[in-house]
């Protein structure tokens, strides 16, 4: 439970505000553009410091990292509920941002600290299951509290969350590597290891996998604002018309993947995940082509989705990090960082140009899911050439 609240927390953070966007524009008078570079702001750093994160926790210990990191969340979660200015809001949701990861970094590390095969898999399900809970819980939370109390109360719920957290921590998260198990924090040995996983195509290409996959999700999750209250015409307290749901998908999808864990390899039941994702990718575009947005067809193809994206990660997870056993910390940070940098890009970027319409948003959805299940066939081609025998002789293409 420590480890799902752990990789809730940056998730849940991220979006949990949504709702707020026209609030905050109307006190600090700032345009929706300037709004949404709060979220640019978060997502940044968060891809930063993941990049560090887990190879830190490598060093130093996971549980000594951990419990600094949500110090931080904490006081930046206080910085924002008090900012005076949109300027001072950017700010301390930068912060938030460089803090949040740590819990879904160092989580992931911790499991395959104590677990290996079949029974971390389905511990990551299980995790992965809250993972997937808190971006769908977070709008629709955030919408309530803004309701009842303005959007500073949002900030505060987080305060008050991260402060239970660190002491549930401190009272009870174990330390799972110990000292003799540890790495020298030598700036050096990082950038080697790093440049090692990072120039490593079965490694990057995985990684991408997971990246494209979830990105084509987050576009909807970050363009919240504009397709339901936009396109959708429902109110701040209906954004469960989105993240309800995808919180089903997502749950149904996770439960999946522990279920087949241990009956189908991690490769095999991705290439079922992407059979659900295409179809899903594919009706959404097909509908979106023909009709306007409506309720609740709108919203079908993207649980579909969903359900395919939550049923592959676990996998994609699990074999990325094996491919450096001796530094799953920094092979997660690695992970993170791609995701993320992936992920503030679609805030920074891409949302914005899509958001206006749903077709727009349906061609950058199936756009952003050809490139991971590109990414995956590669890596699928990378993994039968290293099955190969090196005989000399060429191998079959």
């Amino acid at each position: 439970m420590l480890l799902a609240a752990l990789a809730a927390l940056g998730p849940f953070a991220t979006d949990a505000y949504l709702p707020s966007f026209r609030e905050i524009g109307h006190e600090f008078g700032a345009t929706p553009v300037l709004v949404q570079q709060t979220l640019t702001a978060y997502m940044v750093p968060f891809a930063a410091m993941t990049l560090w994160q887990g190879a830190i926790s490598d060093a130093l210990g996971r549980r000594r990292v951990t419990l600094a990191m949500l110090a931080v969340f904490f006081i930046a979660s206080l910085g924002c509920m008090t900012s005076w200015n949109i300027g001072a809001l950017i700010g301390f949701r930068a912060l938030q941002g460089m803090s949040a990861g740590a819990g879904m970094i160092i989580g992931r590390a911790i499991v395959r600290d104590l677990l290996d095969g079949t029974e971390a898999r389905r511990l990551m399900s299980r995790i992965a299951v809250m993972f997937a809970i808190a971006p769908a819980l977070g709008p629709i939370v955030g919408g309530w509290l803004h309701v009842w109390f303005g959007w500073r109360s949002v900030f505060a719920f987080l305060a008050l969350f991260t402060a239970i957290l660190w002491w549930s921590c401190w009272r009870a998260l174990p330390e799972t590597l110990p000292p003799a198990r540890r790495l020298p924090l030598h700036a050096g040995s990082l950038l080697r290891g790093y440049w090692q996983a990072l120039r490593s195509a079965p490694f990057v290409t995985l990684v991408l996998a997971i990246t494209l996959n979830f990105s084509a999700l987050f576009i909807y999750i970050v363009s919240a604002p504009a397709f339901l209250l936009g396109l959708l015409h429902v109110e701040e307290t209906e954004f469960y018309w989105l993240f309800g749901p995808i919180t089903g998908g997502m749950l149904i999808g996770t439960w999946l993947s522990g279920r087949l864990a241990g009956r189908l390899s991690n490769r095999r039941t991705v290439a079922l995940a992407y059979g659900f994702m295409a179809t899903a990718a594919l009706g959404n575009l097909t509908f979106h082509l023909w009709h306007a947005p409506a309720l609740p067809w709108s919203i079908l193809p993207l649980v579909v989705y969903v359900l395919g994206c939550s049923l592959s990660m676990p996998s994609l997870t699990l074999l990325a990090l094996d491919l450096f056993p001796e530094r799953r910390g920094l092979a997660s940070s690695c992970q993170g960082f791609v995701q993320s940098s992936g992920n503030a890009l679609v805030t920074a970027l891409l949302a914005p140009l899509l958001w206006g319409t749903g077709l727009a948003l349906s061609l950058g959805m199936l756009a952003l899911f050809a490139g991971g299940a590109a990414a995956f066939g590669l890596s699928l081609l990378l993994h039968k050439r290293s099955l190969a025998p090196n005989d000399g002789s060429p191998v079959a293409a």
